[in-house]
């Protein structure tokens, strides 16, 4: 039941703000939402909220705010639930080269980690610009501090490597392929690896099918005993206003 008022009051908001952000041009908003509810034999509830919303303050500066939320049980047991928020900045150098400042925190107990927080610089450059070939990537360093559901904690100066490739089968229609890297500069053994695979198809001007496949690994998740490897296999509806 919680599971469905999440995602009641989400459409909402997204259906009465669609107005405003149609009439004014340098706001974008990007939300994908997944749910699943069985019954009978099997009672499985999953829900996936993902929203993206984009200002453009001038021709050189932008900003972002990304919400990431996942929930899940099985026959009345919790089995995911995570929380990400994230604040991004943008300085445009040209329309190739750019550099960001991004923060953000964490929540993911079944992965360990009961709160992350991080903060840094990242550089970015775009190699490719389409029309059907897109690709860019970014460094970045984070300063990092990590609560753990083992009441312990860390702090350390981390690097990631993130790249994205997109190949536009037509203006509505697009695979997608993103790989990021992190990499403790303390610990080499402890990294993390992430890839999402995806396959977007539009329905209409605002709405989109994603289908996608994700795989996060952990080289040294907290506590030990947690496995290294989450995957999400996931069927999206997106919901874009430009």
């Amino acid at each position: 039941m919680l599971a469905r008022n999440y995602l009641l009051v989400l459409l909402i908001l997204l259906i009465l703000g669609s107005d405003a952000f149609a009439q004014e041009k340098k706001w974008s908003d990007a939300g994908e939402l997944s749910f699943i509810d069985t019954g009978g034999n099997s009672n499985v509830t999953t829900l996936s909220v993902k929203n993206l919303v984009k200002h453009r303050f001038s021709e050189k500066v932008e900003g972002s705010w990304k919400i990431d939320i996942l929930y899940g049980k099985s026959d009345d047991v919790k089995n995911s639930e995570s929380y990400l928020t994230e604040l991004r900045a943008d300085y445009l150098f040209t329309n190739q080269l750019y550099a960001a400042l991004i923060g953000g925190w964490l929540k993911n107990k079944f992965a360990g980690i009961d709160a992350r927080y991080y903060v840094g610089p990242s550089v970015g450059y775009k190699f490719l610009m389409g029309p059907k070939h897109f690709l860019k990537s970014e460094a970045s360093l984070n300063y990092t501090k990590e609560e753990y559901i083992d009441d312990t904690s860390g702090k350390y100066l981390s690097g990631k490597v993130f790249a994205l490739y997109e190949y536009s089968f037509s203006n509505k229609n697009k695979f997608s392929q993103s790989v990021e890297y992190v990499n403790d500069f303390s610990n080499a053994d402890n990294y993390n690896i992430g890839s999402v695979t995806a396959i977007i198809s539009a329905l209409d001007d605002n709405l989109s099918l994603k289908s996608s496949y994700e795989v996060k690994y952990d080289n040294e998740p907290v506590p030990s005993t947690l496995d290294k490897t989450d995957t999400i296999l996931a069927l999206t509806l997106l919901i874009n206003y430009n």
